[in-house]
C-alpha cells in the first residue's frame, strides 16, 4: 500500500494491482472527454483482453481510483503491430528502443483529484513489474494536449524532420531512469559495516549469533582473488550487499543436479569423457552456504551496470554446448563458476531489475562464465532468481537446497525475435541437434519455409530468437482450427472473454526450444510470437503417454508449460444424439476426440509472473483423495510448484491399457476416470516415485521408500487409504464340524505368511491388469474353480467381469463372510433381489456367512488347490484354482508400521484434527486412512463416509495459504474450542457393472451407513420416487428429503446410461426438475430415465 495526495491535500491509501475484467465498468466511468481526445473512443473490456499489462489503483474501499493499459505495439492505427520497430526508428530518435525494453500506453484514466499521484504510482509500478522495461511511449493526436498528470511524466520525442513533418501524432516517452534512480555499485569496504548491519538485523540475527557482531566486516576484509564483496549505495549510504566466491564444489553439484545443460559448469575440453557421475556420497555439503536469502527490496533501479560496465565480445559465442537436451557429460576441468555467498538489500519496495545487481560480478571475476546461487527450499523466490535458471535435482539427490544458474551471456539485451527464413535452417539444426524431437522440429521448419502450411493445409508460422546473429530459440505455431471443441470441453473462459478474440487469433503451439542460457526470456519469446503472428491466444495440448499420437506436440515441453497456465476440463453433458436429431449440438462439439490436457497463454499472461514455490510437498498414495489434492495445487494458475512428489506403489493411476478399461474388476467412485486423468495430466506437474512407504523419519524429514530410497519433504501428506488385505485363515479344523461361533481365533487378524501365487487382492487398476493377464494365461482355458471371497460390491463386479471373459458360472463360487453391520453393500432390497437372481441364472454358487478356515487343509499353500470355510451350520470345502479376496479393507501393514514407528498417534486409524494435522505439524493426512481425535466424539464420522474428492480438495485448501500470497492463513482454533468436525456435502458415489449385465449407480448423502428401512421409518425422511423395476432392468429411484432436495439416486439398468448426467441431480430441488413431485402425483412420470 502507498499513499497519494490530491490537489487539495487530501491523502488516499491506494493499492496497485493488475486489472481485472470486473474493473471495466468502473474504469469506463473515469473516462472523460479529454481522455477520448488523447486515446480515442475505447472499449475498455476489449482493451483489457488485448493488453499485455493493465494496472489498476484501488483505495481502501476497493474503489477504482486510476487505471492504465500498456501494449507491446503503438496506440496508432497507422503502425503495423508486427513492424513498428523500423517505423519508430525511421520516424523518431529512438535507436535504443526494442520490443524487449518498450511498451506503449493505450489508456490512462484517473479520479481528477488524484490524477498526478496516480500517474506516478502506476508508472513506478510498471517499471518495477517489468524487469527489462526502459521506455514507455505514448502517441497523442496533434490536435489534443496531454493532461497535467501525463505531461509531468512524459516528454516529447524529437522527430526526424523528413518523416514527421506531416504526422498527425506527437510522440512522448517516459524513461525508467526518471522514475527509478540508478544505484552506484562498487566494491565493499570495511566502513560499510555500519550501514549494512541494520539491513541484515532487520531480517535475522542468526548470522551475528553464529559468527559474532563483526562477521560482516571480517567477510569484507577477507576479499581476495576468489572472494569478493560488492555494495550498492544511494546518496553515500550502502543499501545493498552481495558476497561472491569462486571456491565451489563442482563435483558435488554435478552429483546432485542435472547440469548437463550447462556443460557441468565447466569449460569445454577436447578430452571430455562422456561418463555420467556416480551417485552422491554421504551428506552433500557445499563449503559456502547462503546464510540469508530474502526478498530483494529497493526503490532504485540497478540498470546502471550497463552504463558502468561495457559487455564486450570479440567473437560469436558457441551456444550449442549449452543446448537443452544434450546427453553429453564432461570430466571436470577448470571451473568457470562463482557462487553468491550471501546477499541482501534494503527493505523499501520490491524491485525486479535484480539481474543488473550482479552484472558487475562477472567483471570482478572476468574469467568466470556462470553465477550460481543456492536457496533453502522454503525461501520464497525473490526477484533476482527470476533471471536465473532453476536446475533440476537428480532423483537420487538429498541436497537440501535449490540450485539456480545464470550464464554471463544472459546479460545480453539484443534478444531479437523474427520470422524464420530458409537460411536459418543450419542454425536451427545446430540448436536442436541434441534434442530427442529434433527431426520433427526440422520437419516443421521445412514445411513452413516451403508452403507456410502443415500437411493438413493448416497455416503454419515459425519464429526464431537470435542473439548476436546466432539462433538461440525456435518456436512453431499453427492456426487452432478446433477452437469450438476447446471452448466446449475446457474452461478457457476462466482466462479470456471469448467473444473479443477472432477465430484467426487462436493458435496452437507445435514446437518450442530455447537455449537455457536465455530461459529468462521465454515469456518475451512467446509475447513476440503473438505480436508478430497477430495472435492473441496460444494453446498447447499434452496427450497421455499411452496415447496413439506420436507427433512432437504430443510430448510436454517443460519450459513452455512454465510460461502457460493449465486449463480445467469442462464436465460434458451426454446428449442422446439420435433422439435429438437436428436439435443435437454440432458434431465439432459432440464428436469424441482423443483426450488431452490443455495449457494456455494469452497476451494478458505474457507479463504476469507466477509465484514459484520450492517447498518439497510429498504425497503418499494415489487415492482419489490424493489425486484431488494434486489437482488443486496443479491448477492454481498463479502458482508454480517445483517440488511436488507422489509416492505410489504403481505410480499414477492413469497408465493402464485400453484392455483393462474393458475388464475392470473393481467398482468405480466416479471421482476420476481414465479420460479425466488424460485431460488433467497431473504427471506434467508432479514427480512420481514408484514404491511403498516403508518408514518416516520425522527428525530428518524424509520418507523411506522400498529399495532404500529416501524422499525428503517439507510438508508430508498421507493419503494411502485402505486396501483389501490377504485374509488370514482361522486354522479351524472343518473335520470337527465346527461353526463360526466356535472359532478360537479372530478372523480379522493380519496374515504374515507368504502369499500364494494364485491368491489375488485387487486394489487398483494395475492389480486388475495383473489378474486379467493371469486369468487369460492360467484359468480361462483350463479346468478348476474360482473362489471370490468377500461381501463388498467389488465381489459382484469381479463376478460379472469373469462371466464376460467367458468363465462358466458353474466354475465361480462366491463366498460371503458375515456382515459386521446390518447394512449390505447395496442397502436396497430391490437391487439385492435382482443381483441374486442374476447369479442364480448364471449358475454362480453363493455361500453365505463363510469364514476362511484353511487352504490346502493347512498344508503348503503354494499354490492353493482347495479352500475350506466355516459357516453358521455346515463347513464348506471347495476346489480352488484361483482365490480372489475382497475380505475387508484395512490399512496396509507397511503404512501402519511406518506411521507407528514414526510415533504418529494411531488409534485404529491415523488420528487427525479438523485441519488434517497429525501430532506432527508438517505431517497431514486425509481419506479412509484417518479418523478424528476422540475429543470430537465422532468415531463414525471419519473421512471414509465422505466423498474422497471433496476431502482432497479441502485438504489442499488447508495447505494453500502457506504458499499463496493472496490467501490469509487461518488461525488454528484453541483445543478447547475445536470440537466440531468439518461439514462435507458432496455425494458419496459408486458405480459398477453387476451380474446379469446390470449397470448400477448409487449416490447418497455422506454419513454413517444406516439400513434403508430404518431411514424410511424416520419422521423427516421425505419421500421417494421410483419408476421401473429391478427385475426388468429399468429401475430408477430418487429420494427427496423433507425440503424437496434430491438426497439419494439409485439406478439399475440393463442399458448403459449417462451416469455423469444423473449425478448432477444430487442436491437439486425438485422444483428445479420441473416440479417433479407434482407431476409424479399426477401420474405424468412413468420413466425417470426419459
Amino acid at each position: 500500500m502507498r499513499t497519494i495526495t490530491s490537489s487539495d491535500g487530501t491523502e488516499e491509501t491506494i493499492t496497485a494491482r493488475r486489472a481485472e475484467s470486473a474493473d471495466a465498468q468502473a474504469i469506463s466511468r473515469l473516462i472523460r472527454p479529454s481522455t477520448e481526445a488523447v486515446f480515442g473512443r475505447v472499449n475498455v473490456l476489449y482493451l483489457l483482453e488485448k493488453t499485455n499489462l493493465a494496472v489498476t489503483l484501488v483505495n481502501a474501499q476497493r474503489e477504482v481510483v486510476a487505471h492504465a493499459a500498456f501494449i507491446d505495439y503503438p496506440n496508432l492505427g497507422t503502425a503495423d503491430q508486427a513492424d513498428w520497430e523500423s517505423w519508430l526508428h525511421n520516424s523518431y530518435s529512438s535507436e535504443t528502443c526494442s520490443p524487449l525494453n518498450t511498451l506503449f500506453m493505450h489508456l490512462f484514466v484517473a479520479h481528477p483529484d488524484f490524477s498526478i499521484g496516480s500517474a506516478n504510482e502506476i508508472i513506478r509500478t510498471v517499471f518495477s513489474a517489468v524487469t527489462e522495461l526502459q521506455f514507455i511511449y505514448l502517441f497523442v493526436p496533434t490536435s489534443a494536449s496531454l493532461e497535467p498528470a501525463l505531461s509531468a511524466i512524459f516528454k516529447q520525442v524529437e522527430g526526424l524532420q523528413e518523416s514527421t513533418t506531416d504526422s498527425p501524432f506527437t510522440a512522448f516517452v517516459c524513461e525508467r531512469h526518471d522514475h527509478c534512480p540508478a544505484l552506484h555499485i562498487r566494491k565493499a569496504r570495511v566502513e560499510d559495516h555500519d550501514d549494512l548491519t541494520p539491513i541484515f538485523a532487520q531480517h535475522t540475527n542468526k548470522l551475528q549469533s553464529t559468527y559474532g557482531d563483526y562477521f560482516l566486516a571480517e567477510l569484507i576484509e577477507a576479499q581476495d582473488e576468489d572472494n569478493h564483496a560488492a555494495v550498492c549505495e544511494s546518496e553515500g549510504t550502502a543499501v545493498g550487499f552481495m558476497s561472491l566466491s569462486g571456491d565451489v564444489n563442482v563435483h558435488l553439484l554435478n552429483e546432485c543436479f542435472e547440469l548437463g545443460l550447462f556443460h557441468g559448469l565447466c569449460k569445454p575440453h577436447p578430452e571430455d569423457i562422456l561418463e555420467p557421475p556416480s551417485e552422491p556420497h554421504g551428506e552433500p555439503v557445499i563449503k559456502l552456504i547462503i546464510y540469508v536469502l530474502l526478498f530483494f527490496l529497493s526503490i532504485f533501479d540497478l540498470s546502471c551496470f550497463s552504463q558502468c560496465f561495457r559487455i564486450q565480445t570479440a567473437a560469436k559465442i558457441n551456444y550449442s554446448k549449452y543446448i537443452l537436451g544434450g546427453e553429453d557429460q564432461v570430466i571436470f576441468q577448470d571451473n568457470c563458476i562463482y557462487f553468491i555467498e550471501m546477499s541482501d538489500i534494503k527493505n523499501v519496495t520490491i524491485f525486479r531489475t535484480a539481474c543488473c545487481y550482479f552484472s558487475p560480478s562477472f567483471f570482478i571475476l572476468s574469467e568466470r562464465d556462470f553465477c550460481i546461487i543456492t536457496v533453502p527450499k522454503l525461501t520464497p523466490e525473490f526477484p533476482l532468481l527470476q533471471s536465473f535458471v532453476r536446475v533440476i535435482p537428480r532423483h537420487t539427490s538429498t541436497f537440501g537446497q535449490e540450485l539456480y544458474v545464470y550464464h554471463r551471456s544472459g546479460l545480453f539485451k539484443c534478444f531479437n525475435v523474427r520470422m524464420a527464413k530458409s537460411s536459418d535452417r543450419m542454425g536451427i539444426e545446430s540448436l536442436v541437434q541434441n534434442l530427442r524431437l529434433r527431426q520433427s522440429i526440422l520437419e516443421g521448419v521445412d514445411l513452413f519455409c516451403r508452403a507456410r502450411r502443415d500437411r493438413d493445409g493448416t497455416p503454419l508460422q515459425a519464429f526464431v530468437a537470435e542473439v548476436l546473429d546466432q539462433i538461440v530459440g525456435i518456436l512453431i505455431i499453427k492456426n487452432e482450427e478446433d477452437i469450438d471443441y476447446i471452448r466446449s470441453h475446457y474452461n478457457i473462459e476462466n482466462f479470456i472473454y471469448f467473444s473479443h478474440h477472432r477465430q484467426d487469433e487462436h493458435a496452437q503451439l507445435l514446437h518450442f526450444a530455447l537455449n537455457p542460457v536465455f530461459q529468462h526470456y521465454a515469456k518475451h519469446f512467446f509475447k513476440e510470437a503473438l505480436r508478430l503472428s497477430y495472435k492473441s491466444c496460444l494453446y498447447y495440448p499434452v496427450y497421455p503417454p499411452q496415447g496413439e499420437l506420436k507427433d512432437a506436440y504430443a510430448h510436454p515441453l517443460t519450459s513452455a508449460l512454465n510460461c502457460m497456465v493449465p486449463v480445467r476440463p469442462r464436465r460434458q453433458i451426454v446428449y442422446p444424439l439420435e433422439e435429438l436429431g437436428t436439435n443435437a449440438p454440432s458434431r465439432r462439439v459432440s464428436e469424441d476426440q482423443a483426450p488431452y490436457a490443455l495449457n494456455h497463454l494469452n497476451r494478458k499472461l505474457t507479463l504476469e509472473p507466477k509465484v514459484t514455490i520450492n517447498a518439497r510437498i510429498v504425497i503418499v498414495g494415489s487415492s482419489d483423495t490424493g489425486m484431488a489434492f494434486l489437482e488443486v495445487l496443479a491448477f492454481c494458475p498463479h502458482l508454480r510448484f517445483n517440488n511436488i512428489t507422489l509416492i505410489s506403489t504403481h505410480g499414477f493411476p492413469d497408465g493402464c491399457s485400453k484392455d483393462l478399461v474393458k475388464t475392470n474388476f473393481l467398482a468405480t467412485s466416479h471421482c476420476y476416470s481414465e479420460r479425466d486423468h488424460a485431460m488433467l495430466s497431473l504427471r506434467s506437474w508432479v514427480n512420481v516415485v514408484e514404491g511403498k512407504m516403508k518408514g518416516i523419519d520425522r527428525a530428518a524429514k524424509h520418507v523411506l521408500v522400498s529399495e532404500g530410497r529416501k524422499v525428503l519433504y517439507d510438508h508430508l501428506v498421507l493419503c494411502t487409504g485402505q486396501q483389501y488385505q490377504v485374509p488370514c485363515p482361522t486354522g479351524a479344523d472343518i473335520s470337527q464340524l465346527c461353526t463360526n461361533r466356535e472359532l478360537a481365533v479372530r478372523p480379522d487378524q493380519r496374515y504374515t505368511g507368504p502369499t500364494p501365487s494364485n491368491l489375488f487382492t485387487v486394489n487398483d487398476q494395475r492389480d486388475c491388469l495383473k489378474l486379467h493377464n493371469w486369468l487369460q494365461q492360467n484359468f480361462l482355458h483350463l479346468e478348476g474353480n474360482a473362489v471370490v471371497y468377500g461381501n463388498t460390491i467389488d465381489v459382484f463386479t469381479t463376478t460379472e467381469t469373469m462371466l464376460s471373459l467367458g468363465v462358466s458360472g458353474s466354475r465361480i463360487h462366491l463366498v460371503q463372510p458375515p456382515l459386521d453391520t446390518a447394512v449390505t453393500c447395496f442397502n436396497n432390497p430391490a437391487v439385492e433381489r435382482a443381483v441374486d437372481g442374476a447369479l442364480r441364472d448364471a449358475g454362480v454358487t453363493v455361500h453365505h456367512n463363510g469364514l476362511l478356515a484353511q487352504w490346502n487343509d493347512g498344508k503348503d499353500s503354494e499354490p492353493i488347490t482347495s479352500v475350506s470355510f466355516t459357516t453358521d451350520t455346515t463347513p464348506v470345502k471347495l476346489q480352488c484354482s484361483v482365490f480372489i479376496s475382497f475380505y475387508k479393507k484395512g490399512v496396509d501393514s507397511d503404512a501402519f508400521k511406518a506411521v507407528n514407528d514414526a510415533c504418529l498417534v494411531y488409534d485404529g486409524k491415523l488420528v487427525i484434527d479438523t485441519a488434517f494435522h497429525t501430532n506432527d505439524p508438517v505431517v497431514r493426512a486425509a481419506g479412509p486412512l484417518t479418523k478424528f481425535a476422540r475429543r470430537y466424539h465422532a468415531d463414525e464420522w471419519s473421512h471414509q463416509v465422505f466423498s474422497s474428492r471433496e476431502v482432497g480438495v479441502q485438504l489442499a485448501e488447508a495447505l494453500l495459504p502457506f504458499f499463496d500470497p493472496t490467501l490469509e492463513t487461518a488461525a488454528d482454533l484453541p483445543v478447547e474450542l475445536d470440537r466440531l468436525v468439518p461439514k462435507y456435502t458432496g455425494a458419496k458415489t459408486r458405480g459398477a457393472k453387476l451380474p446379469g449385465g446390470y449397470y448400477y449407480l448409487h449416490a447418497a448423502k455422506p454419513g454413517p451407513d444406516t439400513p434403508l428401512q430404518a431411514q424410511m421409518s424416520h419422521a423427516k425422511y421425505g419421500r421417494e420416487i421410483v419408476t421401473g423395476s429391478a427385475s426388468t432392468g429399468d429401475y430408477f429411484r430418487l429420494h427427496l428429503n423433507q425440503h424437496g432436495e434430491v438426497q439419494t439416486i439409485t439406478c439399475l439398468s440393463r442399458t448403459p446410461f449417462p451416469a455423469s448426467n444423473y449425478l448432477c441431480l444430487y442436491g437439486e430441488s425438485e422444483q428445479l426438475l420441473n416440479r417433479l413431485c407434482e407431476r409424479c402425483d399426477e401420474g405424468l412420470v412413468s420413466d425417470l430415465y426419459r
